[in-house]
């Protein structure tokens, strides 16, 4: 007995000496990959500080109106992201693409994510960047709130909204998922800081199930696809994204309690998501034309939740209509 005793805790202390081991390479191997993407990670538009800190501004085209185009939740670059828009946008109207911090090339900032912040970053951002109203302001899913935010607290410089698959501040305010602490909790950001999630995208299916909303980024050329996913190992599940989430009820909830309609028109534009959209979706999405006086609904066929990878055409019209009213 006194053998087989002996012989178990060997063998748990090798067990355990094998984990840690097994860790603090997973350790190192994180952080280098984190080293070498952050050293190839280079911004295609330009940094400018905002708050103190930078955050990234991507433009094109030209024209009297900017259209701004805000991400949804998670986005990890939305200069990846909105590429097949702002190529169908680029010959008729000025845009502009932008990193909330957290997001994209831009800083993790320390500032709480409350929608009056992030509206004013965003304020601060384009002029400082020099951009000029009128603006379209153009907000997919999460996104929303702070489009509908800008348009309370700078009225005079927003021509019109379109949503791509927008949840309304209803819909956000009593939404009761618990994805904060999903994204922010304790095994999640330990498949991060040890390498498994790093790991788990160097395989094929996990990647292209990780792009399975977002049509597999068929739009999308393969150099962006790799800074796609150089983003996503960099910026998911920081300190900023988790933030925004915890914040959403509250956010919605200041956007509610302000003006409402709006006097500027407003495009919902919903995914029928291949048919398979949930009643309670639906309904919410036909209730939000309540927050213009001059609102429009169009539902997409043929799309998951990021309609502007699957019919991006459609969505640029959509926001053409706006630009040239």
């Amino acid at each position: 007995m006194k053998k087989w005793g002996k012989r178990l805790r060997i063998t748990a202390i090798a067990g355990l000496a094998l984990i840690l081991v097994l860790l603090g390479s997973g350790v190192v191997y994180q952080q280098v990959g984190k080293r070498n993407d952050l050293n190839n990670f280079t911004p295609p538009g330009k940094l400018y500080k905002v708050h103190g800190e930078n955050m990234h501004l991507y433009t094109g085209g030209q024209g009297d109106v900017t259209v701004v185009l805000a991400s949804g939740w998670g986005t990890a670059n939305p200069y990846v992201d909105y590429y097949p828009l702002y190529e169908q946008l680029a010959p008729y109207t000025k845009f502009a693409v932008y990193d909330r911090f957290g997001y994209g090339y831009s800083d993790v900032t320390d500032k709480k994510r409350d929608v009056d912040t992030i509206a004013e970053e965003l304020h601060e951002l384009l002029e400082t960047s020099g951009q000029k109203p009128p603006y379209i302001l153009v907000g997919h899913s999460l996104g929303s709130l702070e489009t509908l935010r800008y348009a309370q607290m700078y009225p005079n410089e927003v021509k019109g909204i379109v949503m791509i698959d927008g949840g309304s501040p209803e819909h956000y305010a009593k939404d009761e998922d618990n994805l904060a602490d999903v994204i922010g909790g304790f095994m999640n950001q330990f498949r991060i800081q040890t390498g498994l999630f790093r790991l788990s995208l160097q395989s094929e299916p996990v990647l292209e199930a990780s792009r399975a909303n977002r049509n597999n980024l068929k739009f999308v050329p393969d150099e962006l696809k790799q800074v796609d996913t150089t983003a996503l190992l960099l910026n998911y599940g920081n300190a900023n994204t988790v933030d925004e989430l915890r914040e959403m009820n509250a956010n919605a909830t200041v956007v509610m309690n302000n003006t409402k309609p709006l006097s500027v028109p407003l495009t919902i534009l919903t995914s029928d998501y291949f048919g398979a959209s949930e009643p309670i979706w639906d309904q919410s999405q036909a209730e939000f034309i309540s927050w213009s006086t001059q609102p429009k609904h169009v539902t997409i066929k043929d799309s998951e939740h990021y309609i502007h990878q699957y019919h991006p055409e459609q969505v640029a019209d959509e926001i053409l209509e706006l630009v040239e009213k």
